[in-house]
């Protein structure tokens, strides 16, 4: 059983989180900075600082331990730009060019990371059911997300759970299988 709490930066361990951001995009937070515990010292500065306007969750296990975070969103709640650092601007700069285009009735799975101490556990494919889950239960038509072109045991996980490619991006050095599960036509 899993626990799913909205992050809040005066409850959640604010470092633990901005570790997990991290890892899902290191391979760009590394490009921009000098390393890593600089990029997630930016990412918890920026998570201190600013209300966040998306659904993000922080994940519990049954013994109350973080094992993950989950950041999602529709058309209708897509995150607003908000002062941040350069780098982390630069970040969502190139994000735009290699992530899913957000269309009504989708729900977008932006942000998965399970904790490398809890990984292979079953916790990813729990949260990713969970997700089509409340997406049926909310009368959204698909859920999307994107799995990087050097990620492949993610893109067997998410087409394990019946996502398909429907889009592929590149820009630069970074790219980006853009994944849907439809949920229905209408």
């Amino acid at each position: 059983k899993m626990r799913y709490e909205t992050f809040d930066s005066e409850v959640h361990d604010v470092l633990k989180v901005a570790k997990l951001v991290y890892d899902v995009d290191f391979r760009t937070f590394d490009m921009l900075f000098k390393n890593p515990d600089d990029a997630v010292k930016a990412i918890a500065n920026d998570l201190r600082r600013n209300e966040i306007e998306y659904c993000f969750k922080v994940i519990f296990d049954d013994n109350d331990e973080m094992v993950g975070i989950l950041k999602m969103y529709s058309a209708d709640t897509h995150h607003k730009f908000h002062f941040k650092s350069i780098k982390l601007i630069i970040v969502d700069i190139l994000d735009h060019f290699v992530l899913c285009d957000i269309k009504k009735g989708d729900l977008y799975l932006s942000e998965i990371a399970i904790d490398e101490n809890q990984r292979s556990k079953g916790y990813g494919t729990k949260v990713i059911k969970d997700v089509i889950d409340y997406a049926r239960k909310n009368g959204y038509k698909r859920v999307i997300l994107d799995a990087d072109f050097r990620n492949p045991k993610a893109k067997a996980l998410y087409e394990r759970l019946g996502f398909k490619v429907f889009n592929k991006k590149s820009f630069l050095k970074r790219g980006m299988y853009n994944m849907e599960l439809v949920i229905s036509e209408n």
